[in-house]
C-alpha cells in the first residue's frame, strides 16, 4: 500500500485526483458519511491557502486503486480546541480488516502537527481501532440543530 499526501504543497491536488478521493469517500464512508458536497468543502478546506484554513488529504493506493482516504483540517483554534480535525476516514469495503485503516491512521497522525479531534459514532466499529492508538473520550458532545 502507498500512501500520497494531498495539501497545498503538493502536485498531487489535480482536480480529477480530488474528485476520484470525493467519490470514493462518498460511497465507502456508507451510513457515517455525508452528502458528496459536504466531503468536497471539507476537502477544499483542507486544500485552502487562507491562513485560518488548511490541513491535508491522504490518499492510500494498492495496485492504482483507492484503498482509502482520509481529511484532515486545521480548526485554528490552537490553545483550547484541538488544532486538528480529523473530519474523514474511510477503507475500501473489500479491503477492510488488512489493516489499511491502522496504517492510515499512523500516518495520519506522524503527518499532524499538533492535537487530533474526531468524531465518531458509538457503535461504528472504527472506534475500537482509534481507542488502540490512543485517542480517549474526556468529554460528551452536544449538538443544537436548527
Amino acid at each position: 500500500m502507498e500512501i500520497k499526501r494531498i495539501d497545498v504543497k503538493s502536485d498531487n491536488n489535480k482536480v480529477e485526483t480530488l474528485d476520484e478521493i470525493s467519490k470514493f469517500l462518498f460511497k465507502h464512508l456508507e451510513q457515517y458519511g455525508d452528502k458528496l458536497e459536504s466531503i468536497q468543502a471539507a476537502m477544499e478546506y483542507s486544500l485552502s491557502t487562507d491562513n485560518s484554513k488548511g490541513g491535508f488529504i491522504l490518499a492510500a493506493y494498492e495496485d492504482s486503486e483507492i484503498v482509502g482516504a482520509v481529511v484532515i483540517n486545521r480548526t485554528g483554534m490552537n490553545g483550547y480546541i484541538p488544532e486538528n480535525i480529523l473530519v474523514y476516514i474511510a477503507v475500501h469495503s473489500n479491503s477492510r480488516g488488512k489493516g489499511y485503516g491502522k496504517k492510515l491512521m499512523e500516518k495520519t497522525i506522524a503527518e499532524t502537527e499538533g492535537d487530533i479531534a474526531l468524531h465518531v459514532e458509538a457503535n461504528n466499529p472504527a472506534k475500537k481501532l482509534y481507542e488502540k492508538l490512543g485517542f480517549t473520550n474526556p468529554y460528551l458532545e452536544m449538538r443544537l440543530k436548527k
